[in-house]
């Protein structure tokens, strides 16, 4: 009996993860297909519209925004949107926290060595964190509440979207060869994660 729990909870390691990550791909992808199509087909005619091309036609927006959001003009249009949104009580907190998430998973505004290990005072204990901010930043207002030697430190928790963000002394921090999306995968798995250690340079 108890080889068959075993095996059990091991196909459904196995199978759960594959079936879940499927199911968010494609509830994503017939997202995208079912609010693009219909304007596509208005626009084509129904003759010149396949399956797929709301999708593909999703995917060369995205492409253009991005290499359009290069210059000043069109990187301002396309954050008014957002701007807007963010003034709207209810819909500002929604916005704001998945931007800041997106903006954390893709590693964007953050520098180099922004993954670091802090020990915390009188411990031998010690937590992996990403820097967001550093002390000394003109006109920022997390940065304004710290000295210059100091750093903020988002530790995220494991198995929950959620952490602290801890301001500690630069002297209490070392800086670890991974990227924030590395170091937020390590974490929220507990570090039972499969992520192999990088290769060590010659």
């Amino acid at each position: 009996m108890k080889l068959v729990i075993q095996s059990l909870l091991k196909g459904l390691a196995i199978i759960l993860p594959l079936l879940i990550t499927l199911e968010i791909v494609r509830w994503l992808l017939s997202t995208i297909e079912g609010s693009l199509a219909p304007l596509l087909q208005a626009v084509l005619n129904n003759d010149w519209y396949y399956p797929g091309m709301a999708l593909i036609s999703f995917l060369l927006l995205c492409t253009l925004v991005g290499f359009t959001a290069r210059w000043r003009s069109f990187s301002w249009l396309w954050s008014l949107p957002g701007k807007i949104l963010l003034k709207i009580p209810g819909a500002s907190q929604i916005y704001g926290i998945l931007q800041d998430l997106m903006e954390l998973m893709s590693g964007k505004n953050f520098e180099e060595e922004s993954v670091v290990i802090v020990k915390l005072p009188q411990s031998d204990v010690e937590l992996i964190g990403i820097v967001t901010k550093k002390g000394g930043i003109k006109d920022d207002r997390m940065s304004s509440l710290m000295d210059d030697e100091q750093l903020a430190v988002f530790l995220p928790m494991a198995y929950n979207v959620g952490g602290y963000t801890i301001i500690v002394p630069k002297s209490c921090t070392r800086n670890i060869d991974m990227k924030p999306a590395e170091a937020l995968q390590l974490v929220l798995s507990g570090g039972l994660g499969k992520s192999k250690a990088p290769k060590p340079t010659k």
